[in-house]
């Protein structure tokens, strides 16, 4: 019985990928993962297989990612509910103290464990490692949520030279040692700055910016950050995504080439967004042409 899918069209597609494969080889992408985009196993397997094959063919692969949903649910089983003032999770000591088992912890290794098995290198650390990630804290009404007042990106660049794909999870501290739950948006767009990196994929539970968020088909493919204010006081990008937009500048204004917001559960959307032509989500951009 003849297959579906022939060795000679394995063969055709491979070729077709190639200039993109030579685009990107030797070239550092930051994947921010997350956490309502980490809920399904099966997708969370082959997205780790993703970053697994752009990793055996060079492309220097940084994974940054989330897990507000595993927090939440380990809160409640601890009997504590969770509370977010404007999209931030207020975090006492006690709650700071669950988002680093969760994040450094759990699903930290359970990333690194899923990379190795497929054939990757993986170290996972989190901000506080190394002084990755400098903070303090953003607003007295938050608690122990930080902002990024500094980036000490040497750990990340050491474990790229060496081979590895870094995982990193979003904790930072400062000098006193205090331990600061840090925005998984936020702390991707100052890595992926301090990288000076090529891409920097945001991957989330929505297909893009959307010009009616009831309607998928109205997905906008690319935007100029010239555009972005416009589209704001529309309304258009309105809600979670403003401050998911606002990273998306700050990672811009750091230094990174382009960013773009997919959808992490369309199956292989980081392949489709980095090896064909179409791409994947909303691509933004300073001005360049999309290669």
């Amino acid at each position: 019985m003849q297959t579906e899918f022939s060795n000679a069209d394995r063969a055709e597609v491979l070729t077709q990928a190639l200039p993109y494969i030579k685009r990107y080889v030797g070239k550092t992408v930051v994947i921010k993962y997350g956490g309502n985009a980490m809920t399904n196993d099966a997708l969370k397997e082959q997205v780790m297989g993703d970053i697994v094959l752009l990793h055996l063919i060079g492309v220097k692969i940084v994974l940054v990612h989330g897990g507000g949903p595993e927090i939440s649910r380990l809160m409640e089983k601890l009997g504590k509910k969770p509370e977010f003032v404007d999209g931030l999770r207020v975090t006492d000591k006690e709650t700071v103290d669950i988002v680093q088992m969760v994040l450094s912890g759990k699903i930290n290794k359970t990333l690194v464990n899923m990379l190795e098995s497929r054939g990757g290198r993986a170290i996972g650390i989190s901000g506080m490692d190394g002084s990755l990630i400098t903070a303090e804290a953003k607003d007295p009404r938050l608690g122990y949520v930080g902002r990024v007042t500094d980036v000490n990106i040497k750990p990340v660049f050491d474990l790229l030279e060496k081979g590895y794909i870094p995982v990193i999870s979003t904790v930072g501290s400062d000098h006193g040692g205090n331990v600061y739950n840090i925005n998984g948006d936020t702390a991707a767009a100052f890595i992926a700055g301090a990288l000076g990196a090529e891409r920097l994929i945001m991957m989330t539970d929505i297909d893009g910016i959307l010009l009616d968020k009831n309607d998928p088909s109205s997905l906008i493919p690319e935007l100029n950050v010239s555009e972005i204010e416009a589209l704001t006081k529309s309304g258009v990008i309105s809600g979670g995504m403003i401050p998911k937009v606002e990273c998306c500048l700050e990672a811009l204004s750091g230094g990174v080439k382009n960013v773009v917001i997919l959808d992490g559960r369309v199956p292989h959307s980081i392949l489709m967004e980095l090896l064909t032509n179409e791409g994947a989500g909303t691509w933004i951009h300073g001005g360049e042409d999309k290669e």
